[in-house]
Protein backbone atom coordinates (compact mmCIF):
# COMPACT_ATOMS: atom_id res chain seq x y z
CA UNK A 1 0.00 0.00 0.00
CA UNK A 2 1.22 3.51 -0.84
CA UNK A 3 0.55 6.21 1.81
CA UNK A 4 0.19 9.92 1.09
CA UNK A 5 -2.53 12.57 1.17
CA UNK A 6 -4.61 10.64 -1.37
CA UNK A 7 -5.33 8.08 1.33
CA UNK A 8 -8.21 10.33 2.43
CA UNK A 9 -10.01 9.24 -0.75
CA UNK A 10 -10.47 5.84 0.88
CA UNK A 11 -12.12 7.13 4.05
CA UNK A 12 -15.74 6.88 2.76
CA UNK A 13 -15.14 3.30 1.62
CA UNK A 14 -13.47 2.39 4.91
CA UNK A 15 -16.40 3.75 6.87
CA UNK A 16 -18.91 1.91 4.68
CA UNK A 17 -16.89 -1.32 4.92
CA UNK A 18 -16.78 -1.08 8.71
CA UNK A 19 -20.53 -0.43 8.86
CA UNK A 20 -21.27 -3.26 6.41
CA UNK A 21 -19.18 -5.75 8.39
CA UNK A 22 -20.86 -4.73 11.64
CA UNK A 23 -24.28 -4.93 10.00
CA UNK A 24 -23.79 -8.38 8.50
CA UNK A 25 -22.28 -9.76 11.72
CA UNK A 26 -25.05 -8.40 13.95
CA UNK A 27 -27.86 -9.36 11.56
CA UNK A 28 -26.54 -12.88 11.04
CA UNK A 29 -25.98 -13.31 14.77
CA UNK A 30 -29.53 -12.13 15.52
CA UNK A 31 -31.29 -14.41 13.05
CA UNK A 32 -29.02 -17.38 13.65
CA UNK A 33 -30.89 -17.60 16.95
CA UNK A 34 -34.31 -17.54 15.26
CA UNK A 35 -35.23 -21.06 14.21
CA UNK A 36 -37.52 -21.65 11.25
CA UNK A 37 -40.82 -23.23 12.21
CA UNK A 38 -40.55 -25.81 9.41
CA UNK A 39 -37.67 -27.34 11.41
CA UNK A 40 -35.57 -28.23 8.36
CA UNK A 41 -31.79 -27.88 8.29
CA UNK A 42 -30.02 -25.68 5.76
CA UNK A 43 -28.41 -28.74 4.17
CA UNK A 44 -31.75 -30.53 3.82
CA UNK A 45 -33.38 -27.46 2.34
CA UNK A 46 -30.49 -26.92 -0.07
CA UNK A 47 -30.72 -30.53 -1.22
CA UNK A 48 -34.42 -30.11 -1.94
CA UNK A 49 -33.89 -26.83 -3.78
CA UNK A 50 -31.14 -28.28 -5.95
CA UNK A 51 -33.19 -31.39 -6.75
CA UNK A 52 -36.28 -29.31 -7.55
CA UNK A 53 -34.20 -27.40 -10.11
CA UNK A 54 -32.65 -30.42 -11.81
CA UNK A 55 -29.32 -30.19 -9.99
CA UNK A 56 -29.45 -33.64 -8.43
CA UNK A 57 -25.79 -34.30 -9.21
CA UNK A 58 -24.52 -31.23 -7.33
CA UNK A 59 -23.18 -32.47 -3.97
CA UNK A 60 -23.46 -30.49 -0.74
CA UNK A 61 -20.32 -30.57 1.39
CA UNK A 62 -19.64 -29.03 4.81
CA UNK A 63 -16.64 -26.71 5.15
CA UNK A 64 -14.95 -25.32 8.22
CA UNK A 65 -15.63 -21.83 9.53
CA UNK A 66 -18.53 -19.43 9.73
CA UNK A 67 -19.98 -17.68 6.68
CA UNK A 68 -17.54 -19.58 4.48
CA UNK A 69 -20.47 -20.87 2.39
CA UNK A 70 -19.90 -20.88 -1.36
CA UNK A 71 -20.80 -22.52 -4.65
CA UNK A 72 -17.87 -23.81 -6.71
CA UNK A 73 -18.86 -23.43 -10.40
CA UNK A 74 -15.79 -25.29 -11.63
CA UNK A 75 -16.37 -28.48 -9.65
CA UNK A 76 -20.15 -28.01 -9.35
CA UNK A 77 -20.13 -28.36 -5.56
CA UNK A 78 -22.16 -26.47 -2.96
CA UNK A 79 -20.21 -25.80 0.24
CA UNK A 80 -22.00 -24.95 3.47
CA UNK A 81 -20.10 -23.77 6.52
CA UNK A 82 -20.19 -25.61 9.84
CA UNK A 83 -22.50 -22.99 11.31
CA UNK A 84 -24.90 -23.25 8.37
CA UNK A 85 -24.95 -26.94 7.38
CA UNK A 86 -26.93 -28.46 10.25
CA UNK A 87 -28.69 -25.32 11.45
CA UNK A 88 -32.43 -24.74 11.20
CA UNK A 89 -32.12 -20.99 11.75
CA UNK A 90 -33.62 -18.41 9.42
CA UNK A 91 -30.12 -17.01 8.82
CA UNK A 92 -28.70 -20.41 7.84
CA UNK A 93 -31.56 -21.14 5.47
CA UNK A 94 -31.16 -17.73 3.84
CA UNK A 95 -27.43 -18.18 3.35
CA UNK A 96 -27.81 -21.72 1.98
CA UNK A 97 -30.56 -20.61 -0.41
CA UNK A 98 -28.30 -17.79 -1.61
CA UNK A 99 -25.59 -20.29 -2.55
CA UNK A 100 -28.22 -22.41 -4.28
CA UNK A 101 -29.02 -19.25 -6.23
CA UNK A 102 -25.49 -19.31 -7.63
CA UNK A 103 -25.98 -22.94 -8.65
CA UNK A 104 -29.16 -21.93 -10.47
CA UNK A 105 -27.23 -19.15 -12.23
CA UNK A 106 -24.56 -21.61 -13.28
CA UNK A 107 -27.08 -24.08 -14.69
CA UNK A 108 -28.85 -21.30 -16.59
CA UNK A 109 -25.60 -19.88 -17.98
CA UNK A 110 -26.23 -16.52 -16.34
CA UNK A 111 -23.90 -14.20 -18.25
CA UNK A 112 -22.74 -11.97 -15.35
CA UNK A 113 -21.68 -15.10 -13.45
CA UNK A 114 -19.71 -16.34 -16.47
CA UNK A 115 -18.06 -12.94 -16.77
CA UNK A 116 -17.14 -12.96 -13.09
CA UNK A 117 -15.71 -16.47 -13.32
CA UNK A 118 -13.59 -15.45 -16.31
CA UNK A 119 -12.38 -12.30 -14.55
CA UNK A 120 -11.58 -14.02 -11.26
CA UNK A 121 -8.04 -15.25 -12.07
CA UNK A 122 -7.09 -11.95 -13.70
CA UNK A 123 -8.49 -9.98 -10.76
CA UNK A 124 -6.61 -12.21 -8.31
CA UNK A 125 -3.33 -11.39 -10.04
CA UNK A 126 -4.23 -7.71 -10.23
CA UNK A 127 -5.16 -7.57 -6.56
CA UNK A 128 -1.78 -8.94 -5.45
CA UNK A 129 0.47 -7.38 -8.07
CA UNK A 130 -1.07 -4.05 -9.11
CA UNK A 131 0.25 -1.92 -6.24
CA UNK A 132 3.69 -3.57 -6.33
CA UNK A 133 4.07 -2.82 -10.05
CA UNK A 134 2.65 0.67 -9.55
CA UNK A 135 5.02 1.62 -6.69
CA UNK A 136 8.07 0.13 -8.42
CA UNK A 137 7.16 2.21 -11.45
CA UNK A 138 6.96 5.35 -9.31
CA UNK A 139 10.27 4.67 -7.56
CA UNK A 140 12.06 3.98 -10.86
CA UNK A 141 10.23 6.80 -12.70
CA UNK A 142 9.00 4.28 -15.26
CA UNK A 143 5.57 5.44 -16.35
CA UNK A 144 5.09 2.25 -18.36
CA UNK A 145 5.11 0.24 -15.13
CA UNK A 146 2.85 2.79 -13.45
CA UNK A 147 0.31 2.41 -16.24
CA UNK A 148 0.62 -1.38 -16.10
CA UNK A 149 -0.12 -1.30 -12.37
CA UNK A 150 -3.20 0.81 -13.01
CA UNK A 151 -4.34 -1.51 -15.79
CA UNK A 152 -3.96 -4.52 -13.50
CA UNK A 153 -6.12 -2.82 -10.90
CA UNK A 154 -8.80 -2.05 -13.48
CA UNK A 155 -9.41 -5.81 -13.57
CA UNK A 156 -10.02 -5.75 -9.82
CA UNK A 157 -12.56 -2.94 -10.19
CA UNK A 158 -14.30 -4.75 -13.04
CA UNK A 159 -14.51 -7.92 -10.95
CA UNK A 160 -16.02 -6.09 -7.99
CA UNK A 161 -18.54 -4.29 -10.17
CA UNK A 162 -19.72 -7.46 -11.92
CA UNK A 163 -19.96 -9.19 -8.54
CA UNK A 164 -22.75 -6.83 -7.44
CA UNK A 165 -25.45 -7.97 -9.91
CA UNK A 166 -24.35 -11.59 -9.49
CA UNK A 167 -24.84 -11.49 -5.71
CA UNK A 168 -28.05 -9.48 -5.81
CA UNK A 169 -29.52 -11.83 -8.40
CA UNK A 170 -28.56 -14.86 -6.31
CA UNK A 171 -30.30 -13.35 -3.29
CA UNK A 172 -33.44 -12.62 -5.30
CA UNK A 173 -33.45 -16.22 -6.56
CA UNK A 174 -32.94 -17.43 -2.99
CA UNK A 175 -35.90 -15.51 -1.61
CA UNK A 176 -38.13 -16.66 -4.47
CA UNK A 177 -37.07 -20.28 -3.89
CA UNK A 178 -37.63 -20.06 -0.13
CA UNK A 179 -41.10 -18.62 -0.69
CA UNK A 180 -42.03 -20.91 -3.58
CA UNK A 181 -40.87 -24.02 -1.75
CA UNK A 182 -42.72 -23.08 1.42
CA UNK A 183 -39.57 -23.36 3.53
CA UNK A 184 -40.20 -20.11 5.41
CA UNK A 185 -43.31 -18.33 6.61
CA UNK A 186 -43.85 -14.71 5.57
CA UNK A 187 -42.33 -13.21 8.72
CA UNK A 188 -39.33 -15.55 8.46
CA UNK A 189 -38.92 -14.65 4.80
CA UNK A 190 -38.59 -10.98 5.80
CA UNK A 191 -35.92 -11.93 8.34
CA UNK A 192 -33.98 -13.93 5.75
CA UNK A 193 -34.17 -10.93 3.43
CA UNK A 194 -32.55 -8.78 6.12
CA UNK A 195 -29.66 -11.25 6.37
CA UNK A 196 -29.11 -11.27 2.61
CA UNK A 197 -29.46 -7.48 2.33
CA UNK A 198 -26.81 -7.01 5.01
CA UNK A 199 -24.50 -9.39 3.14
CA UNK A 200 -25.09 -7.49 -0.12
CA UNK A 201 -23.89 -4.31 1.57
CA UNK A 202 -20.43 -5.85 1.99
CA UNK A 203 -20.20 -6.25 -1.79
CA UNK A 204 -21.20 -2.62 -2.27
CA UNK A 205 -18.44 -1.61 0.14
CA UNK A 206 -15.90 -3.77 -1.70
CA UNK A 207 -16.84 -2.24 -5.04
CA UNK A 208 -16.62 1.31 -3.66
CA UNK A 209 -13.23 0.55 -2.10
CA UNK A 210 -11.89 -0.75 -5.42
CA UNK A 211 -13.19 2.27 -7.35
CA UNK A 212 -11.67 4.75 -4.89
CA UNK A 213 -8.38 2.85 -4.90
CA UNK A 214 -8.30 3.21 -8.68
CA UNK A 215 -9.01 6.95 -8.40
CA UNK A 216 -6.19 7.16 -5.86
CA UNK A 217 -3.74 5.46 -8.20
CA UNK A 218 -4.71 7.86 -10.98
CA UNK A 219 -4.28 10.87 -8.66
CA UNK A 220 -0.83 9.70 -7.54
CA UNK A 221 0.30 9.02 -11.11
CA UNK A 222 -0.76 12.50 -12.21
CA UNK A 223 1.24 14.06 -9.38
CA UNK A 224 4.35 12.27 -10.60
Amino acid sequence: MYFDWTFILLIPAMLLAAYAQTKVTSTYSKYSKVFARRNITAAQMARQLLDMNGLNEVPIQPVKGSLTDNYDPRNKVLHLSETTYGSTSVAALGVAAHECGHAFQDKEGYSPLRMRNNLAPIAAIGSSAAWIIFIVGLLMSMMGLVRLGILCFVAVVAFQLITLPVEINASNRALAALEGGGFLYDDELGQAKQVLSAAALTYVAAALTAILQLFRMLAISRQR
